[in-house]
């Protein structure tokens, strides 16, 4: 491969992957747009300091692990080894990793309270659920979407059973319920693998400082990673089916993310490891 046609690969490489950092980077703002309109249904009776990482969970974990996310990059590729050893950097990277996984374990506190708060429901006896129409209720459509109760959707849960989730004006059918609190618990699941997936990058970046980032060492890690993964491209697949875009499209991008840091860390990023 020509020196010319290396750098144009390795500039559309580069542009490619930091389009994905850029879109991740807005999605931060995506989801505080669609976390606030939530919050409006689900704590309607107001909401005080500690229910911000409830309401905020998604906006908060995101904006933790984009910074994670760049501290990778500055690790794994942009950054020399000489640089990395400098105790100023290494002071400074060391902060920033402690302020991002003390907000992505927040972030997950906070998904774990709202699938125990989601679950919190009771019996919502109404002879007519149009008559409720203007008086802010709200029914389900997702997770953290629940319009308003109109004469366009009330008929639509006539006659049905009903539940509500306490102290909240938020109505659904059971099967409404049971599919938001399955949303949920794949939150926590997905928070929760994500949380592994790093723990293992760390590991596999200390250990490859200290060259010992070899042979079995790199196959256990592999194969946990494979596992790990797949758990990640389940979520994403059941978020797809149920319709809800933006999860769905924040899980690809992760994947994506985290699929050019192990590209990073098995050194095939850098012009150096590229075959001339």
């Amino acid at each position: 491969m020509s020196t010319e046609s290396l750098d144009l690969t390795n500039v559309m490489y580069r542009a490619f992957k930091y389009s994905i950092y850029g879109l991740l980077t807005l999605n931060i703002f995506l989801f505080f747009q669609e976390e606030s309109l939530a919050i409006q249904q689900t704590f309607s009776q107001g909401m005080n300091l500690g229910d911000i990482i409830q309401g905020y969970a998604a906006t908060i974990d995101t904006a933790a692990w984009v910074l994670l996310l760049l501290l990778f990059e500055f690790t794994t590729s942009v950054l020399e080894p000489y640089t990395l050893a400098r105790s100023s950097v290494r002071v400074s990277f060391s902060l920033i990793r402690v302020f991002s996984y003390g907000f992505i374990g927040y972030a997950f506190y906070g998904y774990f309270t709202k699938m125990l708060f989601i679950n919190g429901i009771s019996p919502f006896e109404m002879d007519s659920l149009c008559s409720l129409v203007g008086q802010d209720f709200s029914i389900i459509d997702t997770l953290d979407q629940y319009p308003a109760l109109s004469m366009d959707n009330c008929g639509a849960l006539t006659d049905q059973s009903l539940f509500q989730l306490n102290e909240q004006n938020i109505i659904g059918t059971a099967d409404q319920w049971s599919a938001i609190q399955w949303l949920g618990l794949v939150d926590v699941i997905n928070s929760l693998t994500w949380i592994a997936v790093v723990i293992v990058l760390e590991v596999d970046i200390r250990l490859q400082q200290k060259d010992l980032f070899q042979g079995l060492v790199v196959s256990i890690s592999k194969n946990i990673k494979f596992v790990l993964y797949g758990i990640l491209l389940g979520a994403a697949t059941y978020w797809g089916f149920l319709g809800d875009a933006l999860d769905f499209w924040d899980s690809f991008l992760w994947l994506l993310a985290f699929f050019f840091i192990e590209i990073n860390i098995f050194k095939v990023e850098r012009p150096s490891s590229l075959s001339q």
